[in-house]
């Protein structure tokens, strides 16, 4: 969920990138309020503006102006306007005539803006226009977190944008989110230390959620010395949905069973539960509580459901252990109910899916840590129940890592978006081939499109988001 491309650094390091963001932000200025409309002289340049509950933006607008601006949603971190996911790829987009957009989202609540970050981004547009003119086109774009808040803007934003392209979203939403997670939490919690309350909801402080992380994490690193152990983080890893593909290694064999938790492990041993846990703590205060729950979750059935389910299995025979009696356990202990409050805000403010006002292209990559590419499978599945499955395509980098995208791979897909934008009709624009063929041709750092349909999200509850 948080925005972190580096995920091999460790938790402190992580830490420590992420608090370095806020050095990002600039002077805010006031925005001059105007209409939507052609301004006499256009503006270029960098802008920046403060709306009116304190969230602040920026734009750069190139000289050769080419007529699109790009509304960027940054991702889950400190509240600092962004208008590109990396340098390098405002740097090409400017060279290629782009305008540029983005806010911080309202900085005085949770990190997990959500309840203002629609609302923000739509504010921004105005002030932006005010300065710089009409755009002839305007495209929402938006990564982890913000790819959430773009699909909320390609869901609502009809009449105001033209089209939306998402990466490595966080399109399943908030409470599906925090229910697998829930899961994975609990597994370890339960198995590997029974004799221990660990707390893994209704988080009064950051330090609450800390403590929980740093509980975890010791758990999985001593499991990680027995096969028993072993085969439990296998056992969690499927819950969180949790590639067995980490940076910096060859992809295990399709039945390296061992091989496969090896890697997972890696992510934890890399950080991944003080995301899961800081997670959490800024959701419920964004939605004013918890808004998970596993009380009534069948434990044998939502392993069945998982893709990782034949490599759990082989680990526990390997290990001696009785996956049926771990599975009953998990089932008659599951206690934690949600508060009904949480979830209904959580729905209102922290889900997407739920019908397409533009053309939306996602791009995931195949082996994500944070935001797992199985949230894809779930947002598809809503957005066709919705009656606009036409409108959504989404493509896959073979790769490892929470929007580790390359530049050409960005402007690519941006590119295949402009195509159905300007004609009405996806064509080819947006198949692997396509896509890479176009990424190649950039001559800049490469690309690994490839074809692939993700597993279904293992998530066990309904399809509230």
């Amino acid at each position: 969920m948080p925005v972190s491309t580096r995920p091999r650094a460790s938790r402190v390091r992580l830490r420590i990138a992420l608090a370095a963001l806020a050095s990002l932000a600039g002077t805010a200025l006031t925005a001059v309020p105007a209409p939507a409309a052609e301004v006499d002289t256009p503006v270029t340049g960098s802008l920046t503006g403060t709306l009116s509950d304190g969230a602040t933006w920026i734009a750069d607008v190139p000289e050769h102006w080419n007529g699109t601006l790009l509304l960027f949603s940054h991702g889950f971190g400190p509240l600092v306007a962004q208008d590109a996911p990396t340098d390098a790829v405002r740097t090409e987009l400017l060279a290629e005539g782009y305008a540029l957009a983005g806010s911080s989202y309202d900085p005085h609540g949770s990190m997990w803006a959500l309840d203002s970050a629609e609302r923000d981004q739509f504010a921004t547009l105005d002030a932006v226009t005010a300065r710089v003119g009409t755009p002839r086109r305007t495209l929402a774009m938006g990564q982890s977190m913000g790819g959430l808040v773009n699909a909320q803007l390609a869901r609502d934003g009809a009449g105001r944008i033209d089209g939306a392209l998402g990466q490595c979203g966080l399109v399943a939403g908030a409470t599906d989110l925090d229910n697998y997670q829930l899961d994975a939490e609990y597994a370890i919690a339960r198995l590997l230390l029974p004799a221990q309350d660990v707390q893994l909801v209704g988080f009064g402080t950051a330090g609450a959620a800390t403590a929980t992380a740093d509980t975890l994490a010791a758990a999985v690193t001593a499991a990680q010395a027995t096969p028993q152990g072993r085969a439990r983080i296998a056992l969690a890893a499927a819950f969180l949905n949790l590639p067995a593909w980490s940076p910096g290694k060859d992809r295990p064999a399709a039945t390296d069973w061992a091989g496969q938790e090896a890697q997972q492990y890696d992510w934890f041993a890399h950080g991944i539960l003080a995301f899961v846990e800081g997670g959490r703590y800024a959701v419920e205060q964004s939605v004013g509580g918890n808004n998970s729950w596993n009380r009534g979750v069948d434990y044998t059935a939502l392993l069945a459901g998982s893709a990782h389910a034949p490599q759990v299995r082989a680990l526990y025979g390997a290990a001696g252990l009785d996956l049926d009696a771990d599975l009953r356990t998990l089932t008659e202990g599951a206690t934690v109910d949600a508060d009904p409050a949480a979830v209904a805000t959580a729905r209102r403010t922290s889900s997407a899916g739920q019908g397409l006002g533009v053309p939306l292209l996602d791009v995931h990559t195949t082996a994500d840590n944070l935001v797992p590419v199985e949230q894809e499978n779930r947002f598809a599945d809503r957005v066709r129940a919705s009656g606009d499955g036409a409108l959504l395509r989404q493509a896959y980098v073979e790769r490892q890592g929470h929007c580790t995208f390359t530049t050409a791979e960005t402007v690519a897909a941006l590119h295949a978006l402009e195509h159905r934008v300007d004609t009405g009709r996806w064509d080819d624009a947006a198949t692997p081939a396509a896509l890479q063929a176009s990424a190649t041709a950039l001559g800049l750092d490469g690309a690994a499109y490839v074809p692939y349909r993700p597993a279904a999200l293992t998530v066990g509850r309904d399809g509230r988001g």
